[in-house]
């Protein structure tokens, strides 16, 4: 069987927009990718909140991306899947682009560096919906600028792909964010990330 990890942030553990909660695992993507997968992939949910790919958190280790990613990594995993950078693009770190095609970069080498034989499957931020400029929590950390840098988002990982030779997945076709917070996603809207995920996967295993 197949062993994937699900390294990513808030999106991946499953947070709920309308409610500040966590989605069920029937809810979740995350968990609904292990019910579609049964007896064929075993899936490791590796989501948190407000976690960055690249910028030191200030709430430690467990929330930036590139220091906690090794320890996931100390298992062996067929294919990981990193889906993370949205929190990079809070005004306070003031990103630059090149620094999120290091940064992106720098996640997918710490993953070829601990798991040389890895799959990688890199999905790309959404573009931030401008519902967020009047969200009340989120609204202080996230302003105009930011929505402006998540448009680079899909190309910069797309090229990151190309460069190091990983799958890639664009769900900017297929999923919106919640009109609760322009940066999470319904529960709907779970189920349709799930499949896409998984119809990937099976894209990528199918000649192995």
């Amino acid at each position: 069987m197949k062993r994937i990890l699900c390294f990513g942030d808030s999106n991946t553990y499953g947070y709920n927009p309308e409610n500040g909660g966590r989605y069920g695992k029937d809810e979740r993507w995350t968990a609904i990718l292990q019910k579609l997968s049964a007896g064929k992939y075993e899936i490791k949910e590796a989501g948190c909140n407000n976690r960055t790919c690249f910028r030191d958190n200030f709430e430690g280790k467990k929330y930036t991306g590139y220091l906690i990613l090794p320890d996931y990594l100390a298992e062996n995993y067929d294919l990981v899947i990193l889906w993370i950078g949205s929190n990079d693009l809070q005004r306070q770190y003031n990103v630059s682009e090149q620094e999120i095609k290091y940064g992106i970069e720098n996640l997918v080498e710490i993953v070829k560096l601990h798991l040389p034989q890895s799959k990688i499957l890199l999905i790309p931020p959404l573009i931030i919906g401008r519902e967020v400029l009047a969200s009340r929590i989120f609204s202080f950390l996230f302003d105009e600028t930011s929505i402006q840098k998540s448009y680079l988002a899909a190309n910069l990982y797309e090229d990151t792909a190309q460069k190091y030779n990983c799958d890639f997945l664009d769900l900017g076709n297929i999923i919106v964010p919640s009109g609760y917070d322009g940066l999470h996603f319904e529960a709907g809207e779970h189920k349709k990330i799930a499949n896409a995920v998984y119809n990937k996967i099976d894209e990528i295993f199918k000649n192995v």
